[in-house]
């Protein structure tokens, strides 16, 4: 395929890509001298740029691409990894993890580890982290963006993958933090314009909303046990595990909650999240449900998303949304850039190599790593190029249930149960990509949600009887570390802002019952 560009389109192509650039490099330019600063925009975010800036970076051309290939291959239920999200991870976060993070004052996620368990554990996390984002966060968002430019425009997948990544790497390696926030709020403006456009478009096309009532009567978020890709049994471990590591202690998305002014700002960011992560998805799934009757036997599901938009969209909506899909490709990945640094800096650098390390000596520090980061990222995604013959979303979510058991329990547990000894955690974080690699090599046919869990709860039983025949913490180290109820209770000066309709309570409600209807409707 080989789009023809009009004039318009490249226009407005052209337009975006200078505008989150120019955005970039002002935003550097208005401070980062400091390491609060850099790393977390001199904790002056509110709550629309902290919910903003997390889903911007969450939904990337990993979505665009390859959730509507999996919607296009398994239906509706493509939605249940985003919406698990509303339900599970961001509850995790909202209501456990959050207080703890933001009255600490904590730069990173690792922190929180290094408080409770000790150096190893947050050396343990920092690693299995930085391993996640080199070859799921960046790798696989730069192929799955760079093949849609490639299906498109004929740009060479490799070509497409070194500039988005070195263009995105320099606003991003100036400005930390807050030129990543900033850049984010545009792409996600641009990225909402353009889907809603394409599903619109492919809406119409095929029929109008009757044609997507009618497809209802297939709608299903629950599978057999057996099944490859999306089993009910998922909910007993696999995505419980995947989605409190990815939305409650992931550098990825949590540090934007870090970085808020209060903790009524990041609670309020956190629940309008939930609001983007429920429209999202639809946008980008409904179009995939109807897509069949115009593409009806796609070989390679991930193409349906340039198909769509060669075939259906006039002159100019081509360049808008095409600009939707590189701003989804370069907030990810200058989230993914900017956590990676700030854990290699905060965790790794400051610790082991330069514990009294000036402000400044941290900065350049972080941004050499950007670098680093950026040159790795580009490497892994020629390994993507090897494995196109299923939806590349799927593998994705296959490389985190490698990565996220272990760390998942270590938080859970840490949080949670007081008991849970520094051996307990430790053992579970060692053991889980063995653990993983072991049940895919020894089940292959079982389906990977399935096996995550099995490994997520293998490696509570291990931590738990660890830490039962090993030393805990006393109470006194444990202050402040440990969650009850009193977590729940707000800081005094900011009780006022919880009344009414500012309330976070009300808002969270609301979305809650709204996806929870969902999940009852189509069971």
């Amino acid at each position: 395929m080989n789009l023809n560009l009009t004039p318009l389109d490249i226009a407005v192509f052209s337009l975006y890509i200078i505008a989150v650039f120019g955005l970039g490099i002002y935003a550097a330019m208005r401070g980062t001298k400091s390491k609060r600063d850099y790393f977390l925009a001199g904790d002056k975010l509110p709550w629309y740029m902290i919910g903003g800036s997390i889903v911007a970076a969450n939904i990337s051309s990993h979505h665009l691409v390859g959730v509507m290939g999996v919607a296009y291959d398994r239906g509706f239920v493509a939605v249940v990894i985003e919406w698990g999200a509303i339900l599970i991870g961001f509850n995790a976060l909202l209501w456990i993890f959050l207080p703890f993070y933001l009255r600490k004052g904590f730069y990173t996620v690792p922190e929180f580890l290094y408080h409770r368990f000790g150096t190893a554990a947050r050396t343990v996390y920092s690693v299995l982290i930085l391993l996640t984002y080199i070859l799921v966060e960046i790798g696989g968002v730069l192929y799955l963006g760079a093949l849609a430019l490639h299906t498109l425009i004929d740009i060479p997948v490799m070509t497409s993958a070194i500039v988005l990544a070195v263009l995105t790497g320099i606003y991003t390696i100036a400005g930390g933090l807050r030129a990543v926030v900033w850049t984010e709020m545009l792409q996600l403006g641009v990225l909402l314009f353009g889907g809603f456009a394409l599903s619109y478009f492919t809406i119409q096309e095929t029929g109008g909303w009757s044609a997507v009532w009618e497809t209802s009567g297939d709608w299903q978020m629950f599978y057999p046990a057996d099944d490859p890709d999306f089993p009910w049994t998922m909910y007993l471990g696999g995505i419980i595990c995947i989605s409190v590591f990815y939305n409650a202690t992931n550098q990825f998305i949590v540090q934007r909650v870090m970085a808020a002014k209060n903790e009524w700002h990041a609670r309020m960011g956190v629940i309008f999240s939930d609001y983007l992560k429920f429209l999202i998805p639809l946008i980008i799934v409904v179009p995939a449900l109807v897509a069949p009757k115009i593409f009806p036997d796609l070989d390679q599901p991930d193409l349906l998303f340039p198909l769509l938009v060669e075939t259906l969209l006039p002159a100019g909506l081509v360049g808008l949304v095409m600009a939707g899909l590189i701003a989804a490709m370069m907030s990810h990945l200058s989230g993914a850039i900017n956590s990676s640094t700030t854990i290699l800096t905060v965790d790794i650098y400051l610790p082991f190599f330069k514990n009294k390390s000036s402000d400044k000596s941290a900065v350049r520090f972080g941004r050499i790593s950007g670098a680093v980061i950026i040159l790795l990222g580009i490497i892994t995604t020629a390994v993507f190029l090897q494995h196109s013959d299923k939806p590349v979303f799927l593998y994705i979510l296959n490389a985190y249930g490698l990565f996220t058991p272990g760390i998942a329990v270590m938080f859970l547990l840490g949080i949670l149960w007081k008991r849970t000894t520094n051996a307990g955690a430790l053992t579970a974080g060692f053991l889980t990509i063995p653990m993983s690699i072991a049940m895919e090599l020894w089940f292959p046919d079982m389906p990977f949600f399935n096996r995550t869990g099995i490994v997520f709860w293998v490696c509570i039983g291990i931590c738990v009887l660890i830490s039962l025949v090993t030393k805990p913490k006393s109470a006194a180290e444990l202050e402040g570390l440990i969650w009850t109820r009193d977590s729940l209770k707000l800081p005094v000066g900011e009780r006022e802002l919880y009344k009414g309709i500012r309330s976070p309570l009300l808002w969270w409600g609301i979305i809650t019952a709204i996806v929870l209807f969902f999940y009852i409707r189509f069971a």
